[in-house]
């Protein structure tokens, strides 16, 4: 049960939006050999702001009231855990070991769970941990089809892919604080006004391509709405009343979506110990929403001052 005076858990919300985000791939699939990343990113941003541009001034409103710390999460979180993140893993997949990047990826639950005991005041019992290391141990089973072998190797990737984790376990904790006094829709808004000239650096440093083809556009217009605008809309109305701790796991619905729509539309294959791993990832992300809502829920969570 909802702790009395509390707005009610909704872990399952996040991984709900999660979940959508992993249809990222069928959409991307079609688009990933025609374009390069820094371009598909800055056109979700551009069509999603297009899209968002009524609801702008409320926004802009929003953000001028918000608090100097508040703002500041607001930039980061659009400039960097929507824009710069997504270059920086990119960018280590060019270092020529695919292995590095999602080994590293791995730790963002855990740069999330020491960002909002810093960030929050947020608590972790023990128990916590009952459900976050069997999710960590699925995501690592469900990333590679051989687990025992993989092994991080070259340096400058491990960074780059470090930096990107950080970046968005930093905006999940931001994200939650930001998120429980101002409006959903507006943070969410903000998150796709503020990224949009970030992603166009990106892109100009990059050197890469504005232009796009007809054919192009409405495989882009597909993945700024489903995955982008709807998945951020949920994520951030669960984040009002969800402890970025809980929020970090949820979020590992992501590549079971994806694995799932890998195997059912894409033609993948997953090794046993991949499968064992995606149910691993389900029983313990379903497990922390239920045990979260019992009177004696592992993380303890403050609303952010």
């Amino acid at each position: 049960m909802d702790r009395p005076g509390e707005a009610p858990d909704r872990t399952w919300l996040i991984a709900v939006a999660a979940a959508m985000w992993g249809t990222d791939g069928l959409l991307r699939q079609p688009l990933a050999g025609q374009l390069p990343a820094a371009t598909v990113v800055f056109w979700e941003h551009l069509l999603i702001v297009v899209l968002l541009l009524p609801f702008l001034p409320s926004a802009a409103r929003a953000f001028r009231a918000a608090s100097v710390r508040e703002r500041t999460a607001l930039v980061l979180i659009g400039a960097g855990a929507s824009a710069v993140a997504t270059a920086l893993f990119t960018q280590a997949f060019r270092y020529g070991d695919p292995v590095t990047p999602l080994v590293l990826q791995k730790l963002q639950p855990v740069i999330a769970v020491v960002a909002a005991a810093l960030l929050l005041g947020e608590r972790v019992r023990r128990g916590y941990w009952m459900f976050a290391v069997p999710a960590l141990a699925g995501a690592w089973l469900m990333a590679f089809a051989n687990p025992f072998s993989a092994a991080p190797q070259a340096l400058v990737a491990a960074l780059l892919a470090v930096g990107a984790a950080a970046l968005w376990a930093i905006g999940t904790v931001l994200g939650r604080m930001v998120s429980v006094r101002i409006a959903s829709r507006d943070v969410t808004v903000l998150r796709f006004a503020i990224g949009l000239p970030a992603s166009a650096v990106v892109l100009l440093a990059q050197g890469a391509p504005v232009a796009v083809t007809t054919a192009q556009l409405g495989p882009l217009v597909l993945l700024a709405l489903v995955p982008g605008l709807l998945g951020l809309a949920l994520y951030y109305i669960g984040l009002r009343s969800t402890a970025a701790a809980r929020a970090t796991l949820a979020e590992l619905a992501f590549p079971v979506t994806a694995a799932l729509i890998g195997v059912g539309l894409l033609g993948t294959r997953l090794t046993p110990s991949q499968w064992l791993g995606l149910l691993i990832v389900v029983a313990s992300v379903t497990a922390l929403g239920l045990r979260e809502r019992s009177p004696r829920p592992v993380v303890h969570a403050e609303a952010p001052a």
